[in-house]
C-alpha cells in the first residue's frame, strides 16, 4: 500500500462525513419550520391561563368565570361551611378521590379539594360529572350544588353525595399569585 492510497482514504472519509453533516443540517433546517408550526399560536397560549380577581367575593358567596369553554365556580366559604365540609366521613362519599389537578391521587377529604390550607377558597369546574349539565349553587340536600337535570347533589366541597353523577366536581389547576388573584391553568 502506498502513501497515496492512505491519503485518498482519509480524503474520501472526510468528504463522506462532510457531505453527511451538510445533509443533516439541511434536513434539520427544512424540518424545523414544519415542526414549529405545530406549536400553539399566541392567542391559544393566552387563552390557556386566566387571572381572576377575587377581592370582591364575600364569605359565603361565589363567582362564576368561563375558562377553556367551561364554567368554573370560585367560592369563598364561611367558617361554618368549612367546618361542615370537613366533618364528613370519607366512608360516606360515593367517590373517594379528590379529583384535584393540584394534588392528583389524593383522597376526597376537604383539605385535598380546597385551594388554601384554611379551606376558605374552593375552585371547581362547574360541570356535572353525569351528563355535563351546570349545577345550581346553594342548592341540594347538602348545601352545595344541585344538578336539576338528573338529581345529582354535591356538598360544600363539591363532592358527589347522591344521584347519578359518578365523580366529584373536578378541581382545575389553580393557584394564588397574590392575595387577591387566582391563576387558572
Amino acid at each position: 500500500m502506498s502513501h497515496t492510497d492512505d491519503h485518498e482514504g482519509t480524503r474520501r472519509d472526510f468528504l463522506y462525513y462532510a457531505t453527511a453533516g451538510a445533509g443533516a443540517v439541511a434536513t434539520g433546517a427544512a424540518v424545523w419550520p414544519l415542526v414549529h408550526q405545530m406549536n400553539p399560536s399566541a392567542d391559544v397560549r393566552a387563552a390557556s391561563v386566566l387571572r381572576v380577581d377575587v377581592s370582591g367575593i364575600e364569605p359565603g358567596s361565589q363567582l362564576r368565570v368561563l375558562f377553556l369553554g367551561k364554567p368554573v365556580f370560585i367560592r369563598r366559604r364561611t367558617e361554618d361551611e368549612i367546618a361542615q365540609a370537613r366533618s364528613v366521613e370519607l366512608s360516606e362519599l360515593p367517590d373517594p378521590m379528590s379529583r384535584n389537578a393540584n394534588e392528583p391521587g389524593t383522597d376526597a377529604a376537604d383539605e385535598n379539594r380546597s385551594l388554601d390550607e384554611a379551606g376558605e377558597w374552593l375552585v371547581m369546574t362547574g360541570v356535572c360529572t353525569h351528563l355535563g349539565c351546570i349545577p345550581l349553587d346553594n342548592a341540594g340536600d347538602f348545601g352545595g350544588w344541585f344538578c336539576p337535570c338528573h338529581g345529582s347533589h354535591y356538598d360544600l366541597s363539591g363532592r358527589i353525595r347522591r344521584g347519578p353523577a359518578p365523580e366529584n366536581l373536578p378541581v382545575p389547576a389553580a393557584e394564588f399569585v397574590d392575595e387577591t388573584t387566582i391563576l387558572l391553568g
